[in-house]
């Protein structure tokens, strides 16, 4: 059996343990293991690996930004962020009609900006949102399908931890990936405010109204915020103003995230270590994937896979507009099945070769940027397609009186919105390169 046979192999191989409730992690660690043991012919290799891929996987310095920017996203929570946001959005849209649920959307785009998780962001929204969504009559199937989506904005909306692994794969710029994924994700947000004006129109007893707040409440719930703004401006202005490194960058919006925490009263010497500790096994889940995938990738290296398939696609005259669709559609179905990190570990190896080998018009490091930011929407987009997506059950866990059908149909509203913007995107890449370039 050939090398490139072992490493074509492997994908069912892969899949199987996955289906078979194996860890990610540990899937691709046992994969790449063994295929270089099959390739070597003995474990000596793979067992040198291990002590090499160890250390040149966790001594890379960018990783460190991971663990921070999780930190500085459980400062925020404590802090009470999440309230002060949806609070000031809803004084602003709350008296229109489907203006809570777009205060919600707000909030997650706030929150996002200082969390970098989509599931994180989910999770947290809901605790805040569902409440004032029931109280406002607001039904079922909207209440969770808007808060499933906005949870989305966690990792559009930069910072965010899935960007940073694929600008380490990828040798990307990190500052440049997250200024490029800034509009859209602000399109994203615009785009879900806008299917809810529609589906409150289309399904009139859908959605409640909440009386008009008067300007100096509104003007003073903006006052709760500032210390979002205050952060968020410190990271991203300091990182684009080359005043510090992204990694500093997330250090900084921790320490600042967890300084208002302490003035709130959320922070405390329990809070603390708790933070430390969800942090540290958030961390430790993350870097056993990047570990799992850094055995599987080098593997799959060794067996050519990667430039196999990119000589292959690049040799059938194929039009590259075709072979990034393909990859895109792809990308959808395996995100109702996988978590986005996993997605990006395990694919961008392979992907990421045969798009570099295009030509979009586009310079090498522009088509890595512009890939990237598509990679990271349409994974997201399956986090919330039926039947699977995961922030779907992630939502409905918390709203178990709604039945998931429910949600399901008000989903697909929001769904059709990240198809249509994902097409404007892929036709129109100034849009995603204009702030970079």
């Amino acid at each position: 059996m050939s090398n490139l046979e072992i490493g074509l192999y492997s994908f069912p191989a892969l899949l199987g343990l996955i289906f078979l409730r194996v860890p990610i992690g540990l899937a691709m660690f046992v994969a790449g293991f063994a295929g270089l043991w099959l390739i070597q012919g003995h474990p000596n290799v793979a067992l040198a690996k291990l002590k090499s891929e160890t250390f040149s996987q966790f001594s890379n310095y960018s990783l460190s930004i991971v663990p921070i920017f999780l930190l500085m996203g459980h400062f925020a929570t404590l802090g009470g962020m999440s309230q002060a946001l949806f609070k000031a959005a809803e004084s602003w849209l709350g008296h229109r009609k489907g203006g809570v649920a777009m205060a919600a959307i707000g909030a997650c785009a706030g929150f996002g900006a200082i969390c970098g998780s989509s599931l994180a962001t989910a999770a947290t929204m809901s605790r805040v949102a569902l409440p004032e969504l029931r109280n406002y009559g607001y039904a079922g199937g909207i209440s969770t399908a808007t808060l499933a989506a906005g949870g989305t904005l966690g990792i559009l909306i930069p910072p965010s931890v899935v960007l940073v692994i694929y600008a380490i794969l990828t040798e990307q710029n990190i500052a440049k990936l997250f200024l490029a994924a800034f509009v859209p994700g602000l399109l994203a947000a615009l785009g879900y405010l806008i299917v809810i004006s529609i589906y409150v129109r289309l399904y009139p007893d859908s959605a409640g109204t909440k009386e008009r707040v008067p300007y100096r409440e509104r003007f003073a719930s903006m006052i709760d915020v500032w210390p979002v703004l205050v952060v968020f401006l410190a990271v991203v202005g300091g990182i684009y103003g080359g005043i510090f490194t992204p990694t500093e960058g997330a250090a900084v919006g921790a320490a600042g995230t967890g300084l208002i925490a302490w003035f709130n009263g959320g922070l405390n010497r329990s809070t603390l270590l708790e933070s430390f500790i969800v942090t540290a096994r958030a961390t430790a889940m993350i870097f056993f994937i990047v570990l799992g995938a850094g055995f599987y990738n080098g593997f799959l290296a060794l067996s050519q896979v990667p430039q196999t398939a990119s000589d292959w696609v690049v040799h059938q005259g194929f039009s590259p507009w075709t072979v990034l669709i393909i990859i895109l559609v792809f990308y959808l179905i395996l995100g109702c099945l996988m978590d986005s990190l996993s997605m990006i570990l395990l694919t961008i190896p392979i992907f990421f070769p045969v798009v570099s080998a295009l030509d979009f018009g586009l310079t090498v490091e522009q088509t890595a940027i512009w890939f990237g930011i598509l990679v990271l929407i349409v994974v997201e987009v399956g986090l919330i397609t039926p039947p699977v997506g995961m922030n779907l059950f992630i939502i409905n866990a918390m709203e178990r009186t709604t039945p998931m059908v429910e949600t399901y149909k008000a989903v697909l509203f929001f769904v059709a919105s990240d198809l249509v913007r994902t097409g404007i995107l892929v036709a129109f890449p100034a849009i995603t390169l204009f702030l970079v370039f």
